[in-house]
């Protein structure tokens, strides 16, 4: 019998990637989607046929427990959340909702139904925020900056209490930024990309930006699902931190991507103070060393590999909505 997956959030980044990866390892991969009307399934319509879609709700514990109870998964992957950092200062109770709050109501779900699965929460590097030790580990104290970073930290939290109280196999991944030319155009390494491609395609002359030295760990999205099934495969539950131990400003991916078609970006480039944050994260590294040694992860895609990988995706994908 194959194994069975659920994950929450499918139709992300992460979600589709993993589902990518769940089934080259032979899974039943299953997937919970938002009762919307316009739902994005544009990240797994190649995967059409190949996961079977649910619909269920990080706010409504009811169809999370109907859900479990129907697929009988082995392993849960909770990728869901409001994900982008700026609209939790503009949707704070919300992003409680479901970005804290929904990890409860999916741990108790779990818990009710199926104890004996085994459970990964996406938690993140913003949960440090405010870093309190450049190169960060998973003992680091988290100091988090936004709305988004204080909800990550709960539902890290609550993660390791069920853990404990309950003695569910439940692990936390604490995932530094990683990326793709499935990234979302909201997200800043995207946006440039994505305005490089209609730069160098003559639909646009000006990219407006915000903090250029703001400091990131990116890594590959690809690369990072593989250590969320990782850590699932371990004897004993425990949380990692997923980074390359590289940073690189916002300036540097920006004048990759310029430079990787040919032009200068300080021709384009205008910072705007819309694109400023309230609270700024400055300093993101990683240190994945337990990672490294406890799993076996390396990533395979480097900083240089994953920009130009991003702006020849979306040079691409202008080339075709000109044709």
């Amino acid at each position: 019998m194959p194994r069975t997956a659920l994950i929450t959030g499918v139709t992300g980044q992460d979600g589709s990637y993993l589902a990518e990866f769940l089934l080259s390892r032979g899974y039943a991969v299953h997937g919970m989607v938002r009762r919307a009307s316009t739902e994005n399934f544009e990240r797994i319509n190649h995967l059409q046929g190949k996961i079977e879609l649910h619909q269920a709700d990080l706010l409504d514990e009811l169809s999370l427990i109907e859900l479990m109870q129907d697929v009988k998964p082995d392993e849960i992957y909770n990728l869901a959340a409001m994900s982008f950092v700026p609209t939790s200062w503009t949707q704070p109770v919300l992003t409680g909702e479901f970005t804290a709050l929904g990890v409860v109501r999916m741990l108790e779900a779990m818990r009710r139904v199926c104890p004996k699965a085994r459970f990964y929460q996406a938690s993140s590097s913003e949960m440090f925020g405010k870093v309190l030790e450049v190169l960060q580990t998973e003992e680091t104290p988290f100091y988090p900056r936004s709305p988004y970073g204080v909800c990550k930290v709960y539902g890290h939290h609550i993660t390791v209490n069920y853990r404990e109280s309950y003695g569910l196999y439940a692990v936390s991944g604490i995932l530094f930024n990683h990326e793709s030319p499935r990234r979302g155009k909201e997200f800043v390494t995207r946006k440039i990309t994505y305005g490089v491609a209609r730069i160098k395609h003559g639909l646009q002359q000006q990219l407006a930006m915000g903090n250029l030295d703001s400091k990131r760990d990116w890594g590959f999205a690809g690369d990072y699902v593989r250590a969320m099934w990782l850590m699932l495969q371990q004897e004993a539950p425990e949380d990692f931190l997923v980074a390359t131990g590289e940073t690189h400003t916002v300036r540097e991916f920006i004048e990759l991507a310029f430079g990787h078609v040919g032009l200068n970006w300080q021709d384009h480039v205008v910072i705007d103070q819309r694109f400023m944050r309230p609270a700024e994260v400055d300093l993101l590294l990683g240190n994945p060393a337990k990672a490294r040694v406890k799993l076996g992860w390396e990533r395979e895609v480097d900083f240089k590999g994953l920009v130009t990988m991003m702006v020849d995706a979306d040079m691409e994908r202008v080339a075709a909505e000109i044709n």
